[in-house]
């Protein structure tokens, strides 16, 4: 049986309509680390660290990505996000990495050896973890007095399941 040659009029409407309810939702929230290449303390000095920070939630944002919260020391950042359903997690990073990077360097003269890193980590976090980890970012000063990036990222890791070889994540 071949299909008709002619669409009855009311089957388009119904194909139109069931084209236009279609939806496709998403809630995804990232906890996103990553240090400075070779974890050199670039970001030393809190004022350019505190903007560079809201430079880089801003970059999310422009993104799709909505900011919660983002931290960190002189020689990491964390970035708690929502991740938009269009963008990938990759290409969050390299426009996120690649834009304040180049912001760095643009605001201090003598940071013109800015790195970031060229890998980084990321974690799901359920909606009712949103809060924890935010307060998590927001006290990595305090938290930092206690544990290094290194020991940090590992416990990070071992709580999320994630495997890795401890050669290749150092850069």
């Amino acid at each position: 049986m071949s299909p008709p040659s002619v669409v009855p009029t009311s089957t388009l409407s119904n194909r139109k309509a069931r084209c236009l309810m279609a939806q496709s939702l998403a809630k995804v929230t990232l906890h996103i680390v990553f240090s400075t290449k070779y974890r050199y303390p670039f970001l030393h000095d809190s004022t350019i660290r505190h903007k560079t920070h809201a430079y880089m939630g801003g970059i999310c944002n422009r993104l799709g990505c909505p900011a919660i919260a983002v931290g960190g020391v002189d020689d990491h950042a964390h970035i708690l996000c929502s991740l938009s359903r269009t963008l990938t997690i990759a290409d969050l990073l390299e426009e996120v990495k690649k834009c304040s990077s180049a912001w760095v360097k643009d605001t201090d003269p003598d940071l013109q050896q800015f790195r970031w890193q060229g890998g980084y980590a990321v974690f799901s976090v359920s909606e009712r973890a949103v809060d924890i980890v935010r307060r998590y970012i927001q006290n990595q000063e305090a938290h930092h007095g206690k544990k290094d990036f290194q020991k940090e990222l590992r416990t990070l890791l071992a709580e999320h399941k994630v495997e890795y070889n401890e050669r290749f994540i150092w850069d």
